[in-house]
């Protein structure tokens, strides 16, 4: 039965959504929360925001981070329940509010162990939605100097069973780059095209090439999708032939070999179809999540904790196709993220009318227990 004081404070998370990189009430919720139950230490402004509460045990052992998000997202809530955003345009549609009720919640039982040595670190960490988060926490030094041996981390996931641990050896979640290309001509009247350059044959000609560079099927060890997501030029003007345009994409990978081999294909491409149309161009990388890899003995904890608490443990095959910037830690720390199904019926993420289920608060915090315990207890 879930804690209802936990409860409560999922319920209040998600009436006070912050945006990434803003969520300064959202990190003083949690430290006041967590302050009530004597933490050894809390650190604050960690990597922006960020919060790390940490539980020491006598002797020095192996150290254990578990980490969820502060912030929500720009999209407005249609739900009516009486605990919906308060805040116009802002919502915890991904289920921050409830991955941060999880990790809180393990506070109940970390204040009552009495494991003779380790340390568990409670990290809070911000701006995940925009890729920028985890990337500052790893590289923030009082992080650094927590020195921790593991770090673990779920993600609720929608239309899969409620309480289903899925698991995936490879990796957790795609490796994404993100990217502008601006293309500049000359303008003209628009009876007199040949005295200009329009790109808009340019425009075209990108975006079938691009298309061309897919590897869909996500089985393939190449896996890669390049989705067109905004697309500008001119004006409505109709005696101008534009001299500008504006494709942004976001491009998803299975891994940073083939990011790496696809950007050049890009980079050539572009270089290639703007010297034929004679036009000038920039292209602009932004918002990089690298993929998150699950370390084989993390991720065999995850599973061992699955066993123990008798949940339906579902091997995925490969990653999922959504960004996680929880990738940074995977470069620095054993690092393994298990997903949770949030229920068949439950809305997909980032969908305006989601709301975290309630239901797998206690499923989350049982599964991070039975991970602490084992690796503490090995020790």
């Amino acid at each position: 039965m879930i804690n209802t004081e936990i409860l409560k404070f999922r319920k209040e998370l998600h009436e006070n959504p912050e945006l990434s990189g803003f969520e300064y009430e959202t990190a003083k919720k949690i430290q006041r929360f967590i302050n009530k139950h004597n933490p050894t230490h809390i650190l604050e402004n960690v990597g922006g925001t960020g919060v790390a509460a940490i539980y020491k045990f006598p002797k020095k052992g192996k150290s254990i981070t578990i980490r969820c998000e502060l912030d929500a997202l720009p999209i407005q809530e249609e739900n009516q329940f009486d605990h919906k955003s308060k805040k116009d345009g802002v919502s915890h549609k991904c289920g921050h509010d409830g991955h941060m009720a999880i990790v809180s919640g393990l506070i109940f039982w970390l204040k009552n162990q009495s494991f003779n040595s380790g340390e568990i670190i409670l990290l809070f960490q911000p701006a995940e939605e925009n890729g920028k988060g985890a990337y500052r926490i790893v590289n923030d030094p009082k992080f650094k100097s927590l020195k921790t041996d593991y770090v673990f981390a779920l993600h609720n996931i929608p239309k899969e069973p409620l309480h289903d641990i899925i698991v995936i050896n490879k990796g957790f979640s795609a490796e994404v780059q993100s990217f502008i290309v601006e293309l500049k001509g000359k303008k003209s009247h628009a009876s007199e095209p040949e005295n200009g350059k329009n790109p808009a044959l340019a425009l075209a000609s990108i975006i079938t090439s691009l298309s061309q560079l897919e590897v869909t099927k996500p089985e393939d060890e190449n896996f890669t999708l390049i989705t067109p997501v905004h697309i500008n030029m001119g004006q409505i003007a109709y005696g101008i032939s534009p001299e500008n345009a504006e494709l942004h994409y976001t491009m998803r990978t299975w891994d940073k070999e083939n990011t790496t081999k696809v950007k050049a294909q890009i980079n050539t491409l572009i270089a290639e179809t703007c010297q034929t149309h004679q036009l000038r161009y920039k292209i602009e990388w932004l918002e990089y999540f690298p993929a998150a890899t699950n370390d084989i003995e993390s991720n065999n904890y995850i599973v061992k904790a699955a066993k123990e608490n008798n949940y339906r443990i579902v091997e995925r095959p490969y990653p999922f196709k959504f960004g996680e910037d929880f990738g940074w830690f995977s470069r620095e720390y054993k690092t393994a993220m298990f997903g949770l199904g949030a229920g068949v019926e439950t809305p997909a993420l980032h969908n305006s009318d989601y709301d975290f289920p309630d239901e797998i608060l206690e499923t989350g915090i049982a599964m991070f227990k039975s991970i602490v315990s084992n690796i503490l207890k090995e020790q």
